[in-house]
């Protein structure tokens, strides 16, 4: 055996991989010319009129001039390509040409089919312009809301927020920028929670979830009224709350991004207020707040929120309050629609069945989240009266449809609204309720019926009014 130089090997392997290259490169030139094209070599700069020639060449077909029509069509707005290339284009050299008769059909029909799908087109573009000029037109008007609140009202408040021209803008809905901001000065702060009274709160609930977890029994001083037992109740109850509290939004329950805010707004609560403790519906009204506040100052709001007559009539569930809050609604009820009044008097729905829910969560549970943050501005600006304008705006909006139900359909009906109710609508029929009656407003209208309600008390009803 000879051995064989290793120069000589390395020349052979060369050789080699140069005869498969070539090979390599005749195999893709075969292939391209199935698609009548020419492959780009690397590093080959070719010249548009040379690779045109190379391109009449192995397409086997002369360069032609394009046809008028062929102009025509590329100048056209929509185009379905699809139609262009089956139906308008010329069959191959190596197949017999269209009959006439039949090319005039099949560009007949090409024709027709364009036209169908410009108009369908100029349709949906009409339509998508008219949605993109409203949207702009509802920002302008947000931006341009903006700078009034921000350089006209809001460091002017004190002689400026009940001015017509600012009762006008809340109507139409306070900017989500400012919306927190403005909220805050509009409940105000007659408890003159600071924020360092928070954190003391905050600690002390701390303490607690801790000391329950534990299984201690420790009792301070300030809760000595109530037992472990009510204590453990309510914590469980804001944990159940919490995870049923807005679940679209993803955002309040175990591991959201508000999770610890809400369940340190509600524990806080329960040490600032033990007597009232916490109760189904507050988890909504902290969350909302917590949307357009820091923890804090929704802390804040929402304490002075909850101190409100209204609010502590519910939530304290003073029953006396409560049905004198119904029977001031019923007046205004059925001085506004009547018909649904006899209608729902006759099937026994009482305002209970409804009203309880709506004004637990201020509409914020019963409504879509944008309309209720509306409704929230125009309570802070209106007080408890318009959560019962609301109501009866709501029941105005449905009346031909809850006329013709049952009480089961009612009620499901009022308990379950539907999800897309339009904002423009609801306060629509809301401002066509009159919150007079018999020439009295509501405020004396629930004064009366509180007057009475304590007469009756003592055994010595006043006169009805």
């Amino acid at each position: 055996n000879m051995a064989v130089s290793p120069v000589l090997l390395l020349t052979d392997r060369n050789l080699l991989a140069r005869k498969q290259n070539a090979r390599l490169d005749k195999q893709n030139d075969s292939g391209w010319k199935l698609f009548g094209k020419v492959p780009l070599r690397e590093n080959a700069q070719r010249e548009p009129k040379r690779m045109q020639k190379e391109y009449e060449d192995k397409a086997g077909r002369p360069s032609r001039p394009p046809s008028p029509r062929q102009n025509v069509r590329k100048n056209l707005d929509f185009e379905p390509l699809s139609t262009t290339a089956l139906i308008l284009e010329d069959r191959p050299a190596n197949l017999p040409a269209k009959p006439a008769e039949e090319a005039q059909k099949h560009r007949q029909q090409y024709e027709e089919m364009v036209v169908q799908a410009k108009k369908r087109e100029l349709k949906e573009a009409q339509r998508r312009k008219k949605q993109l000029e409203e949207r702009c037109k509802v920002e302008e008007s947000i931006g341009n809301a903006v700078l009034t609140w921000n350089n006209e009202i809001l460091p002017n408040w004190e002689t400026m927020w009940c001015s017509r021209k600012v009762r006008d803008l809340w109507w139409q809905g306070i900017p989500p920028s400012v919306r927190g901001k403005v909220w805050s000065l509009a409940i105000g702060n007659e408890l003159n929670i600071t924020h360092e009274l928070f954190d003391i709160c905050l600690a002390r609930a701390k303490e607690r979830w801790r000391s329950l977890s534990s299984g201690g029994s420790d009792v301070e001083s300030e809760d000595a009224g109530f037992s472990a037992a009510d204590k453990e109740a309510s914590l469980e109850l804001i944990k159940l709350d919490i995870s049923r509290t807005f679940p679209n939004l993803c955002i309040f329950q175990q591991g959201g991004p508000y999770h610890d805010m809400l369940h340190s707004i509600l524990g806080a609560y329960t040490c600032y207020r033990p007597d009232v403790g916490y109760v189904q519906g507050m988890s909504f009204i902290a969350a909302v707040l917590i949307l357009n506040l820091d923890t804090a100052d929704a802390f804040i709001a929402f304490s002075n929120l909850l101190n409100k007559p209204c609010q502590m009539a519910f939530f304290r569930v003073d029953h006396g309050l409560m049905l004198t809050y119904f029977a001031a609604f019923e007046v205004f009820f059925e001085e506004n629609l009547p018909k649904l009044f006899a209608h729902f008097k006759k099937n026994n729905l009482t305002p209970d069945i409804y009203l309880i829910d709506w004004i637990f969560t201020l509409y914020s549970k019963s409504l879509p989240l944008d309309l209720a943050c509306r409704i929230w501005d125009v309570f802070c600006r209106d007080g408890e009266e318009f959560l019962f304008r609301t109501a009866l705006g709501i029941l105005k909006l449905f009346e031909d449809i809850l006329t013709r139900m049952d009480f089961i359909h009612s009620a499901q009906f009022l308990t379950r609204l539907p999800e897309d109710l339009p904002a423009d609508e609801v306060f629509a029929a809301i401002s066509a309720v009159q919150m007079q009656s018999r020439n009295k407003k509501w405020a004396q209208v629930l004064a009366a019926l509180q007057k009475d309600s304590r007469e009756m008390e003592k055994g010595s009803p006043s006169l009805r009014h």
